[in-house]
């Protein structure tokens, strides 16, 4: 079997068999087909895309390049959540404990931050001692003893995602629907999940910027794991403004433990239990959506998703003395306030604009090799909908080095639209799709 003729193959419209993909799955993964020709393919994928058939085909080839866990002797619905990703994307570490204090399992394998979107593992280590990097073994035993893990991918785990994932980066081929549902759920699949739900940001602070092409991709997805047998949910959200108040890790962290605690902004609050019910749902759980709602709360209210996060800190070596004193994150040094330079309503916050300001003070990065600042980044003091005096706070801005900061001012002014009129702000959950 030639590679190169494969490649024409896909360069031609034509439909590549379960066998072909398997072998290009499997020569990637050890070695044997090169970066430059498995680049040749993907731009194939990214002009041709994939038949329903080839993208189960390849996920599955994706999925079996590794480990496959096996969490059947774990007692329980063991259900996930995956985000396409945002700005002050904070939900992972409210809705993982929430979702055990509820009664499920939660394996959760998750990625880093890269440009404007934050990433989960960059989050758990802002807290002092918190260890991502846990063995398979030991993952397993967690979700068993714990109810949850919180740990990134292995070497074990989807291997050829990893290699896959980034060659993506840097060849263009990123926004590439066959490609993006194919590499979630290859990782998440291998976890040894029960069900999958899906939050897909659209927007400007997302990847997908038009509802159509996120309702897409969750589409796609859900098919992958309907071929898979897999119950699979997706919820398309908004992401035309931050999600909650912060964006940087340690201030993520710090807000993720208010919103344990019963006390987080409404938006991420909302949003969280939105995501949460749908995990109790698939997994059999919920007979009156409402009265599931108010029993969330109350165990963020009552302490019982916070003591969750607390064990799942100190079992993998954090501190967790800090879900009590959070001044045991990194904090900046600096502080400085981006005042409302007119009276008026804000109208629009530019998000991804807003995520690349935070990564211009070290809260992100640009490339993979880049160190990030955990203590640094931003707060919004208002949102789209709110009224604002000239002088009033828009934004506080966390730092530590000043040499961006003019810059960052910038961007920020250019990303908030104040207004004379009051905008409608939509709804959080845009569609529901299963």
């Amino acid at each position: 079997m030639r590679f190169v003729e494969l490649i024409r193959k896909k360069r031609q419209g034509g439909e590549l068999s379960e066998q072909e993909l398997k072998r290009l799955i499997d020569a990637y993964t050890t070695g044997e087909l090169p970066d430059y020709q498995m680049s040749a393919f993907l731009m194939a994928v990214y002009f041709k895309s994939m038949t329903s058939k080839e993208l189960s085909a390849w996920t599955e080839a994706m999925l079996h390049s590794g480990q496959v866990l096996d969490l059947s002797s774990i007692t329980g619905a063991k259900v996930d959540k995956h985000s396409t990703g945002g700005v002050g994307d904070k939900v992972s570490l409210i809705l993982a404990p929430l979702a055990v204090a509820a009664g499920l399992k939660v394996p959760m394998i998750s990625g880093r931050g890269l440009g404007h979107t934050g990433g989960t593992l960059d989050k758990l280590e802002s807290i002092p001692g918190f260890n991502v990097n846990q063995s398979v073994e030991r993952f397993i035993d967690l979700v068993d003893t714990l109810g949850l893990g919180l740990i990134g991918q292995t070497g074990e785990v989807a291997p050829a995602d990893k290699k896959i994932y980034a060659l993506r980066d840097v060849t263009a081929t990123v926004e590439c629907i066959p490609l993006i549902a194919s590499s979630i759920m290859s990782k998440k699949l291998a976890e040894g999940i029960d069900a999958l739900i899906l939050d897909v940001k659209v927007g400007s602070g997302a990847f997908m910027k038009h509802i159509d092409r996120a309702r897409e991709l969750a589409q796609t997805m859900i098919g992958i794991g309907k071929a898979m047998n897999r119950p699979v949910r997706a919820l398309i959200t908004d992401m035309d403004q931050p999600l909650g108040l912060t964006i940087g890790n340690s201030l993520e962290v710090i807000e993720s433990i208010e919103t344990l605690r019963g006390e987080g902004p409404e938006d991420l609050t909302e949003i969280t239990i939105e995501l949460v019910t749908e995990m109790l749902d698939v997994a059999g759980s919920v007979t009156d959506r409402d009265q599931t709602k108010r029993r969330l709360l109350e165990l963020l209210r009552d302490g019982s998703a916070l003591s969750v996060f607390e064990k799942i800190i100190e079992a993998q070596g954090g501190d967790a003395s800090v879900c009590a004193d959070t001044s045991k994150l990194p904090t900046a040094k600096h502080t400085t306030v981006l005042e409302a330079w007119e009276g008026g309503h804000i109208n629009r916050i530019q998000a991804e604009s807003v995520g690349i300001a935070a990564m211009e003070l070290g809260a992100g990065r640009r490339r993979k090799e880049d160190t990030i600042d955990p203590a640094v980044g931003l707060v919004m003091n208002a949102k789209r909908g709110d009224k604002v005096e000239p002088g009033q706070p828009v934004v506080t801005i966390h730092y530590n080095d000043d040499r961006e900061l003019d810059k960052v001012k910038t961007m920020l002014r250019e990303a908030i639209v104040i207004g004379e009129a009051p905008t409608e702000v939509p709804p959080l959950v845009l569609d529901r799709l299963s």
